[in-house]
């Protein structure tokens, strides 16, 4: 049973009557990452894109991470473009609830990045996580070069030859190949925005705490980030 919140339509009207909705503001947002207006500001900066179950999840994780200087919520690997929640929960569009986080490798390596998405989330359930079932919350690393996929290979076979986690990982690898939208901006930053609400309460807030206390090392917080 989910217990996930969904935000009333009343919300998505407001920002109509505004003349601003979700989906344009998401455009635009892919508009400046596929021309490279962002990126333009630190070119030194790159991006893993990583889905491991519910993005709210994932994106707590990350934005405590030193080095990381950036996290956006979104859907990736699906075959309509530009899906609103709902048609991804549908689980009809083919998409994965994923994070973009952009990182500064001088600060933080992309195998290190993985090593934390990895201790974070259970790479061994097929196509849900925990209580969250469908195939838009599958284990994937979707990634942006050559040198990214091999990386990524290279962790899973370390991680299977050591049996961290006794049973074997189905987390898929496959390039990004520009299939990537951002989420709705209620999706964005959701958990320090609502840290009282259920799922944030009872999911999102235990798997914070054990991410502090193994990677305290790793926490903005430790480093004056």
């Amino acid at each position: 049973m989910r217990v996930r919140y969904l935000p009333q339509r009343p919300l998505r009207t407001e920002r109509v009557r505004n003349g601003e909705t979700d989906r344009t503001s998401r455009r635009a947002c892919r508009l400046r990452s596929l021309t490279g207006v962002d990126s333009m500001a630190n070119e030194m900066l790159e991006t893993a894109t990583l889905g491991g179950g519910c993005f709210w999840c994932t994106e707590a994780v990350f934005l405590d991470v030193d080095g990381v200087t950036a996290v956006q919520s979104g859907y990736a690997g699906g075959h309509t473009r530009n899906p609103g929640y709902r048609d991804v929960c549908d689980g009809d569009t083919g998409h994965a609830e994923v994070v973009n986080v952009t990182f500064d490798p001088s600060r933080i390596g992309y195998r290190e990045i993985l090593e934390i998405f990895f201790a974070t989330h259970d790479p061994t359930q097929l196509n849900r996580q925990g209580n969250d079932v469908g195939t838009q919350y599958r284990s994937v690393v979707f990634t942006h070069s050559d040198a990214q996929r091999d990386t990524a290979l290279d962790v899973i076979r370390e991680l299977e030859r050591e049996q961290v986690f006794g049973q074997p990982i189905v987390t898929e690898v496959v390039p990004l190949d520009g299939n990537y939208w951002p989420a709705e901006d209620y999706h964005q930053n959701y958990y320090a925005r609502n840290p009282g609400q259920g799922y944030c309460a009872v999911v999102i807030g235990p798997k914070l705490a054990k991410f502090r206390q193994k990677f305290a090392h790793r926490l903005k917080s430790q480093r004056g980030a």
